[in-house]
């Protein structure tokens, strides 16, 4: 009996380098790969593949901190402890190929692979390599790209392949998450999200305008974990479960202020796909893979790119590249600290273009991302 091919996917510490791994499982399943998953020992990956069984495997790992941090001294040490435990997971488990999502958490387990001479497949999402992807790079035999300029700079080894898209988010019920909501009032709604660890200048953003959003507007405000302000209404309250009858009531929300169109969570999970089809606008970070889902969504979007003192400025090339395409208005933390006005007449102009944005959307090219990097896997 041919013994079936087995395939390490590597990816962690934010769901941005996880998402994309998740919406390949099932496709890699159907073409009878054995899945693994190599990640961080200390990050979110390891409980997001024990509830999907995937078999996990931590490793230390560690990131260069932009900034003066005595913990950069220790990362060296870190990174090699990582490749060392990522090379005898490797030989223990023997995978056939590795997919690396990039990150810091994928060096390790790339290197190690280089070293072992098992074939590695990257992804780059954003518009400009990272640095983990231009450390990965002599070790790929193919870097697969959401943008066509990050193809063209990794030369022959760069293929555009769009962003591998959780078939799940494009199946959400408007109804369900109306009855979840709760809303009194039908009016447009916002969905402001942060991403999966939040934004703190989302949210002050929000909170110092949010009665005179609430005029026009419900609006549904994914903080990130230990970002909540409960002074604020709409938050959902999780019950306590003391016995198996009572489980029902253990995912039943309740709010506080209902008469208010706001409702604050820290994390959306299994309603995220539900908060999707019922939100009219997003406003969000530009990390390319919740542009990329809202796209595959048309889902007309007010990008708010972290800014240049927090990052390497990915996300504001990322956000121009679609303002230019006409998918998306954008406001970057700059123009609002100096003209604070700024947001509400690019929510004016989110609204008063939404048709015109959601046209654009349609018109993009379908780039059945999961099938063309699975293909790639295959042929490697």
């Amino acid at each position: 009996m041919e013994r079936k091919r087995k395939i390490a996917l590597v990816g962690g510490g934010t769901a941005g380098h996880i998402t994309p791994n998740i919406a390949l499982i099932s496709e890699l399943k159907n073409r009878k790969y054995d899945v693994i998953y190599i990640g961080s020992s200390t990050g979110m990956e390891k409980d997001i593949m024990e509830r999907l069984n995937i078999p996990f495997f931590g490793i230390t790992t560690d990131k260069l901190r932009r900034y003066f941090d005595l913990k950069n001294l220790m990362m060296p040490f870190n990174v090699l402890k990582g490749i060392n435990e990522a090379q005898n997971i490797l030989k223990e488990e023997k995978p056939d190929i590795i997919f690396s999502k990039g990150g810091y958490v994928a060096v390790p387990v790339v290197i190690a692979a280089g070293n072992l001479k098992i074939p590695v497949i990257s992804h780059e999402a954003d518009i400009t390599p990272g640095l983990a992807n231009k450390i990965a790079m002599p070790f790929s035999k193919v870097i697969c790209c959401n943008f066509e300029e990050a193809a063209n700079s990794f030369g022959k080894k760069g293929i555009e392949t769009g962003s591998p898209i959780r078939k799940e988010i494009l199946t959400g019920d408007k109804n369900k998450a109306k009855e979840f909501l709760k809303f009194k009032e039908e009016k447009p709604i916002i969905f402001v999200t942060g991403g999966s660890l939040g934004s703190v200048y989302i949210n002050n953003l929000i909170r110092k305008n949010i009665d005179k959003l609430l005029v026009d507007y419900n609006i549904i405000h994914q903080c990130g974990k230990g970002k909540l302000d409960e002074s604020l209404g709409g938050i959902r309250i999780q019950k306590s479960c003391n016995s198996d009858k009572e489980e029902k009531n253990c995912t039943e929300p309740s709010y506080t202020n209902e008469e208010k169109g706001y409702r604050q969570f820290e994390t959306i999970s299994e309603e995220l796909a539900d908060i999707f089809a019922v939100s009219d606008f997003v406003i969000s970070r530009a990390g390319a893979n919740i542009i990329f889902e809202l796209l595959a969504l048309k889902k007309p979007m007010l990008l708010i790119p972290l800014s240049k003192k927090a990052s390497r400025g990915d996300q504001i090339l990322n956000a121009r590249s679609f303002e230019k395409k006409g998918y998306a208005i954008v406001l970057t933390e700059e123009e609002e600290d100096k003209t604070p006005s700024l947001f509400f007449e690019k929510i004016e102009t989110l609204k008063d273009n939404s048709k015109q944005m959601i046209q654009k959307m349609s018109e993009a090219k379908e780039s059945n991302a999961i099938e063309k990097i699975c293909d790639i896997i295959d042929k490697y």
